[in-house]
């Protein structure tokens, strides 16, 4: 049987760590981080996911704001809000929540973020610096996978890793990380997606399989290799007849694949915690390199 990658146990380390962090600022009578979260509408997993990282801030000891808007804001009324944002000498770091609205160009509204307040690691010239190996904000999905291998000493120079799913949050960053010079990286690395032929041809040969599809138990024993390191990213709610109404299932099929893994992430408690402990990590990071922290 596989190892767990635990990020629920590492999240709760990472966070204790910057507690300190902030403790120590704090003696120095310093302000706190702070870092401000904008929610549009009332998608309620949207709601849900910016409540927890309101909560984390709590914990950790930073200041947090969020702004709530209506589904009928404008386009314009955001962008006023980001610009004056980007101005706050009192904020090093602020998200805009997505999906957005129809009516709200989502590409519009993440090239008026202030890259050195981009804790999302989404604009483009962070994005940029990521590929160019620059020190940056990284997405926090990929940098919550890299950190959680990095703290299980998992070995990936020269490994077979095979991405499944190539969006820009997580798919598409994590092949650029994965072969970087660094650890973790120097992986040999192969992009698949919805358009790769047979793609067990691919993951039977990978030492690292990592997937980001959103497609439940997708993944299954019988195209893993025996001894791979299996991260799973997806989570999807899906309907069945316990008291709750649904359970949530990661887009891989943790029992067969889990009997031939040498490691494997759980859902929940394995990508999730860490991407929400690496937003923080992202938001002290600015606040260390801005020019208004004291």
């Amino acid at each position: 049987m596989a190892e767990i990658l635990d990020g629920l146990k590492v999240s709760k380390e990472i966070k204790a760590e910057i507690k300190l962090e902030v403790e120590k600022i704090l003696e120095n009578k310093k302000r706190a981080p702070h870092l401000v979260a904008i929610l549009v509408g009332n998608n309620g997993a949207s709601k849900a996911y910016v409540n927890s990282k309101v909560k984390d801030c709590e914990e950790v000891g930073f200041r947090s704001t969020l702004l709530k808007f209506p589904s009928t804001v404008s386009e314009s009324e955001l962008l006023e809000k980001i610009d004056e944002l980007n101005k706050s000498k009192a904020v090093d770091g602020f998200i805009v929540q997505l999906p957005l609205p129809d009516q709200i160009d989502q590409e519009k509204i993440i090239l008026a973020i202030d890259p050195r307040k981009d804790v999302d690691g989404f604009h483009p010239e962070n994005f940029g610096k990521m590929a160019l190996e620059m020190d940056t904000f990284l997405p926090a999905t990929p940098f919550g996978i890299l950190t959680l291998l990095e703290r299980y000493n998992i070995e990936t120079k020269g490994k077979d890793c095979v991405i499944i799913g190539r969006s820009k949050i997580v798919g598409r960053p994590m092949s650029i990380l994965m072969g970087r010079k660094d650890f973790p990286g120097n992986s040999t690395v192969t992009l698949t997606h919805s358009y790769t032929k047979d793609i067990e041809e691919y993951t039977k040969k990978a030492d690292i399989v990592i997937t980001a599809l959103g497609d439940p138990h997708f993944l299954k024993g019988d195209m893993i290799k025996d001894g791979a390191v299996i991260v799973d990213v997806g989570i999807t709610r899906v309907d069945d007849d316990s008291p709750k109404g649904y359970y949530l299932a990661g887009d891989v099929d943790f029992d067969s694949c889990a009997a031939k893994a040498s490691w494997i992430t759980p859902v929940p408690g394995g990508v999730g915690p860490m991407t929400r402990a690496m937003l923080m990590k992202n938001t002290i990071i600015a606040y260390k390199t801005s020019v208004y922290n004291d």
